[in-house]
């Protein structure tokens, strides 16, 4: 399935499903970033027991199947890892489950505040550096990093083209991308998660968070990203190789991944 959706090569055209997100009482990037960062400020209290709860744990299912996609990199100690977007750091922790003990820290990056104190109070110290930055204005070098990963946090940036960009302008050559994040299926089993997204998730969010506009903000925001093999040709239009899409959990998420073309020596950094 993730094999027919790489080969698949369609013209992009310009709309709002492959702009950027745009909540509600956003009318420019700006303003989106700024609701978006807003938003995720007011939910961090209760973030990790919603995600859970709401995905009935498959969540943990899915940031371990992305971290196993890149262990061949994860297990390099001289490897430069980014987590962009990485919420409470449960991504990272996954990541650093794929580190060797004396690996170079993985770099766990959000533009909310109030979810980096969360991630810096799981992550070990010594294994994880904590910062805050946008994922469209990396704080990065050109060709810094092996790998980037972002889980669920993607969905959410403003331009979604200026973010590939800038994921492949701060990898190296031969690095990696791995974007985690909803999908809609199809057949029953879409229509299924369609009901629960739309009619269940919401309600449950808001009583449970006390914030109503955020899951109200979930499922609209899935339903404008853009297709799989949309994403995939964005990809490439960055400069992306060997893109595909791997399905999980019939669909109602993915990892979207990619190479940037070329092989670079990276010297193992002295202790």
């Amino acid at each position: 399935m993730a094999a027919s959706a790489a080969a698949i090569c369609w013209p992009l055209q310009p709309s709002a499903h492959t702009a950027g997100s745009r909540p509600p009482g956003a009318t420019d990037e700006a303003g989106s970033a700024r609701v978006v960062r807003e938003m995720f400020d007011s939910i961090a209290p209760r973030y990790d027991l919603l995600n859970h709860v709401l995905s009935c744990n498959i969540d943990r299912l899915w940031w371990w199947r992305t971290a196993r996609r890149f262990r061949h990199i994860l297990a390099r100690p001289e490897a430069q890892v980014l987590d962009i977007c990485c919420g409470t750091g449960d991504m990272t922790l996954a990541l650093l489950r794929r580190r060797p003990k004396m690996g170079r820290p993985v770099i766990a990056a959000d533009f909310s505040r109030a979810m980096l104190e969360r991630a810096a109070a799981k992550l070990p110290a010594d294994r994880a550096t904590v910062i805050e930055a946008d994922a469209l204005h990396l704080p990065m070098a050109d060709g810094d990093l092996d790998l980037i990963t972002t889980a669920f946090g993607f969905r959410n940036l403003a331009n979604y083209q200026a973010g590939l960009e800038e994921f492949f302008r701060v990898l190296a050559p031969g690095g990696e991308v791995g974007i985690l994040d909803f999908s809609e299926p199809g057949g029953v089993i879409g229509k299924l998660y369609a009901f629960y997204f739309q009619r269940v998730l919401p309600v449950i969010g808001a009583r449970l968070s006390g914030v109503g506009a955020a899951y109200a903000y979930l499922p609209a925001s899935v339903a404008k990203f853009p297709a799989p093999a949309v994403m995939l040709e964005m990809m490439r239009r960055a400069g992306f190789e060997q893109v595909r899409w791997t399905p999980y959990s019939f669909g109602i998420a993915g990892l979207w991944s990619g190479v940037k073309p070329g092989i670079v020596e990276r010297s193992v950094p002295s202790r």
